[in-house]
């Protein structure tokens, strides 16, 4: 069966940071992936081809339709809410350290998590809660690993009260967008490093904030109101998978307009992703802000794979006040030309 979307009820917390034991191991979860549901996270989230059709799919180095890589970081988080998550006193995360897709998930897969507790320490800074260093592996019905993740999360310590945390005055303007600016590389010979774009502009809403919650992060302070202001957040605020799947839109929109100008489109190929590193949320997302997103190419390096460059990018977001709320670094494929 698959993970329903829908709390029931509020969530009993019976899990502090004292309860956790490095070293611990836990596997959890069952989640069937559907073709519908690969598609649908496709369109919303990472429209490339090789996530919306089949054809395409088996033309791709992937060999066959799959699923985004955000899609299946997002089901294992939303299986980590079922399990275990949402009966910790969790405040979320500050980050994550690296994320492998290493194997495509297809239509029919059924998902299950490890995860082991590496280590854990007390906030020195926040001594009301302590931060857990985990590892997680996502597996398949064969028993293979499609996905790691390192990751470190926040957890409230018993009889402790959250402390909100420190938000930017209202500017009394609406959030402007900000239009893109720079075109997209679609070569991986035209990409120069250091060069920076701005892909575009997300508004995050209280509505489609709870609407990306309920369906892969159900955590209270993402899905009510009452709940968020009682938390450290003080206000609704987005998961931090949100604000990395709304990065994803902009830049795979930033391609399509670059494609639009190649002589050729159907010629020009993009290649997966293998994974992405030092992810940071350094500040929350709240309902009401336009988070405006950047990108820039940092190295590219041939592969051990015949005919496949690897070009890795540094994507920011900024909010309308101009706080940094998203960093990560990732990698994707890009065809060499013939004469490399």
């Amino acid at each position: 069966m698959t993970h329903s979307p829908q709390m029931t009820h509020s969530p009993q917390i019976d899990l502090y940071f004292e309860d956790l034991v490095p070293g611990e191991i836990r596997e959890f979860g069952h989640h069937i992936v559907t073709r519908e549901a690969i598609i649908a996270f496709a369109k919303e989230y990472d429209p490339q081809p090789f996530h919306l059709d089949d054809a395409a799919g088996n033309a791709s180095m992937l060999g066959g339709l799959s699923a985004s890589g955000w899609h299946s970081a997002c089901i294992l988080m939303r299986m980590g809410c079922d399990a275990w998550i949402n009966r910790t006193a969790s405040w979320g995360g500050p980050g994550v350290k690296s994320v492998k897709w290493l194997k495509p998930v297809r239509p029919g897969d059924t998902l299950r998590a490890r995860l082991q507790i590496l280590d854990k320490r007390q906030s020195q800074s926040r001594p009301q809660m302590g931060l857990a260093s985990l590892h997680n592996d996502l597996i398949n019905q064969h028993g293979e690993t499609v996905m790691t993740q390192d990751n470190v999360v926040m957890i409230g310590l018993r009889g402790h009260t959250p402390a909100p945390i420190s938000r930017a005055p209202a500017t009394g303007e609406p959030p402007r967008q900000t239009q893109p600016q720079g075109v997209a590389r679609c070569r991986y010979e035209d990409i120069v490093i250091g060069e920076r774009i701005v892909t575009g502009s997300f508004q995050f809403t209280a509505a489609n904030i709870v609407e990306f919650a309920r369906q892969f992060d159900p955590q209270p302070f993402h899905m009510d109101e009452a709940a968020a202001k009682a938390s450290h957040f003080g206000a609704l605020a987005a998961s931090g998978w949100h604000t990395a799947c709304a990065n994803m839109r902009l830049l795979v929109e930033a391609r399509h307009r670059a494609l639009a100008l190649e002589p050729d489109p159907a010629a020009v190929q993009f290649g997966p992703s293998p994974g992405i590193r030092d992810l940071a949320w350094p500040h929350p997302v709240y309902a009401g802000d336009t988070v405006t997103f950047t990108m820039e190419a940092i190295s590219k390096r041939p592969t051990t794979r015949p005919g496949w460059g690897l070009v890795e990018s540094r994507s920011t977001g900024v909010n309308q006040n101009g706080q940094a709320v998203f960093s990560l670094i990732g990698a994707g494929f890009y065809p060499l030309p013939s004469h490399l």
